[in-house]
């Protein structure tokens, strides 16, 4: 689970640290943010810039598993009312580690 204030920003990177590469889902919580969703080969372009709103899930899995991204922008003050949150955004990663027990 990350917390990402209103300055906040995510460097575009690829989750390779499991040793299982099952589908990873994340859930946004709060804020609006940027996400920047790019290629597997390079941090650079091609990528695709998206809106991801509070109770959005995105699903990394398949070839897009190991795909690199990242924030570049929250949207302050987007969060619904209802989501608990009044400033921020809660972004919340689930995926299988591969590990034993």
């Amino acid at each position: 689970m990350n917390y990402y204030a209103a300055t906040a920003r995510l460097g575009m990177h690829q989750d390779k640290d499991e040793s299982c590469l099952a589908p990873a889902v994340s859930l946004s919580v709060g804020d609006n943010c940027t996400f920047r969703f790019g290629n597997t080969d390079t941090r650079s372009k091609p990528y695709t810039d998206l809106l991801l709103t509070s109770g959005d899930l995105f699903v990394f899995g398949g070839p897009s598993r190991l795909a690199y991204h990242g924030v570049t922008k929250i949207h302050e003050h987007t969060a619904p009312e209802e989501c608990g949150l009044d400033h921020g955004r809660i972004s919340i990663t689930m995926r299988m580690t591969g590990l034993e027990g």
